[in-house]
């Protein structure tokens, strides 16, 4: 079984989202494998709306993504914290998926012609 993190936006209509990251995760679930979501984890402990906190939630996960075997990218767009997870997995070499709602579900497709990015700048290292 794979651990595969879970990328969707998250701020921003934050319901919405949520409701969405859940339907993602049962999609990973029915293709068989586990997964990691933090932004729907690290935001019943911390405040989203503080900027040091959201940091600190954006750090922890990008933590446990060296672990994760995949990054699946879900959503119609790419969020700011998105982004810092994908180039993160591209430049740890796990492979990045981009799946797509479609009326008769998801659909998973492979991410292309990506290029290795610097490793992000954490604000808050962890001990």
């Amino acid at each position: 079984m794979k651990l595969i993190y879970v990328a969707s936006p998250y701020a921003g209509g934050i319901e919405q989202n949520t409701k969405y990251a859940q339907r993602a995760c049962r999609h990973v679930m029915n293709e068989g494998h586990a997964f990691f979501a933090p932004h729907l984890l690290y935001p019943q402990l911390l405040d989203d709306s503080k900027p040091q906190e959201r940091q600190l939630g954006l750090d922890m996960g990008l933590a446990v993504l060296p672990r994760c075997d995949e990054l699946w990218c879900y959503g119609d767009r790419i969020s700011f914290g998105m982004h810092l997870e994908i180039e993160e997995a591209v430049r740890l070499g796990i492979p990045v998926c981009r799946v797509m709602e479609q009326e008769n579900g998801f659909v998973i497709g492979r991410v292309k012609n990506t290029v290795p990015a610097e490793a992000p700048i954490q604000a808050m290292r962890m001990v």
